[in-house]
């Protein structure tokens, strides 16, 4: 799909990037990862043309991307940047097709995209296609960003620390949000990132980088349990533990992995009440609460809007489909528990049956490092 042939890329005497070579293959999720200055994002920007080589080939489906009109080269690849770059006299409906409409698509064609792209992320056409930027939140305002690179679709998606600005409970929603547009859609996504948790939770090949080089290419697992390089466990901020503490290893339990902050509303809740606080919060489901506490279940937005009645009760469409762990729950078993639901979390119950927290996909990732690494000392 794309192959970079011995590409460096230096400005005056400084080299930014040094013979790099490498291939992703069509429909793989490849994120660029390494610290300041590496060459990530240069690499990046020469797959679209933003920036030129001074040497070596890039090749896309086996064709010379240096022979291709730079500008509709970039039109056949999406951009997604963490400053978004909507345009703020534009709706959302207009920001989402403009490259639709800047490749001519009839009018009918451009909005039955829009339609189609916000149902992608929860965001139905008629609440939200005719507001402005201003109107939007931060996530809803990144999740336009990707809708309008996917709007042409494109076989090929360029990510540059998209998420980089969001909180992290946005963060983790988006991040279930894009891998699972990438799932269903099959895009080829390079995404670049500081943040090896966010690497670990979406790569499907992890391309480790430093001062211009590629010091290792490997699945997430391969690289957490096989670092090529003393930077990369530098970077992890962690070093092999080779079970010398004298205790053996520790056993972990859920609680040890979960986040408290928990978005929790009573059964009593509104519907309209409930609406409103998933979208100031960018999420997509609540957990839902008993007067003593204890935990009922969860409540989506999807639920809510196509069973739900303006100012009902939320008790009838609260379900239990999102799996439970005891917080002494071993943390394996609660891993293996969310790797074999369609949820994005698994809710951690205290003993008494009060919501402890919850374990995220992404708290997941970085707990599988943390099995096999230990602290810095």
């Amino acid at each position: 799909m794309i192959k970079f042939e011995n590409i460096s890329k230096s400005y005056g005497q400084t080299a930014i990037l040094k013979n790099i070579s490498f291939e992703i293959k069509q429909g793989e999720f490849v994120v660029l990862i390494g610290p300041s200055g590496c060459g990530k994002t240069t690499t990046l920007k020469t797959i679209n043309r933003l920036i030129e080589p001074n040497d070596g080939k890039i090749f896309i489906n086996g064709k010379d991307i240096t022979k291709e009109n730079p500008v509709e080269l970039r039109r056949t690849i999406g951009y997604v940047i963490q400053q978004i770059g909507l345009f703020p006299n534009m709706t959302v409906e207009q920001n989402i097709s403009v490259v639709p409409r800047l490749l001519k698509y009839p009018k009918q064609k451009c909005k039955e995209i829009v339609q189609d792209l916000l149902k992608l992320v929860d965001m139905p056409y008629e609440e939200n296609a005719h507001k402005y930027p201003s109107e939007l939140s931060g996530g809803q305002q990144q999740r336009i960003g990707v809708l309008r690179a996917l709007a042409a679709s494109p076989p090929i998606i360029l990510m540059d620390e998209p998420f980089g600005a969001l909180d992290p409970l946005t963060r983790d929603t988006l991040q279930e949000e894009i891998k699972q547009i990438q799932k269903k859609l099959k895009k080829t996504i390079v995404f670049v990132t500081h943040d090896m948790d966010e690497a670990l939770s979406l790569a499907d090949t992890i391309i480790f980088m430093d001062k211009g080089k590629i010091i290792q290419m490997a699945s997430p697992e391969e690289m957490l349990q096989n670092p090529g390089a003393p930077i990369i466990k530098s970077f992890l901020s962690k070093q092999i533990d080779n079970g010398s503490n004298g205790n053996g290893s520790q056993k972990l339990f859920a609680e040890d992995f979960m986040r408290t902050k928990v978005l929790k509303v009573p059964k009593t809740s509104r519907t309209l009440e409930c609406i409103k606080l998933m979208s100031s919060r960018d999420v997509n489901s609540l957990v839902v609460i008993n007067e003593d506490d204890t935990y009922l279940g969860t409540v989506t937005i999807e639920k809510i809007k196509e069973q739900g009645q303006p100012g009902k009760e939320i008790a009838d469409l609260v379900t239990a489909e999102v799996i439970t762990v005891g917080r002494k729950e071993a943390a394996q078993v609660a891993f293996d528990k969310l790797l074999s639901s369609e949820s994005s979390y698994v809710i951690v119950l205290n003993d008494n049956q009060t919501v402890a927290g919850l374990i995220t996909r992404t708290s997941m990732a970085k707990a599988l490092g943390e099995a096999l690494w230990g602290e810095v000392q």
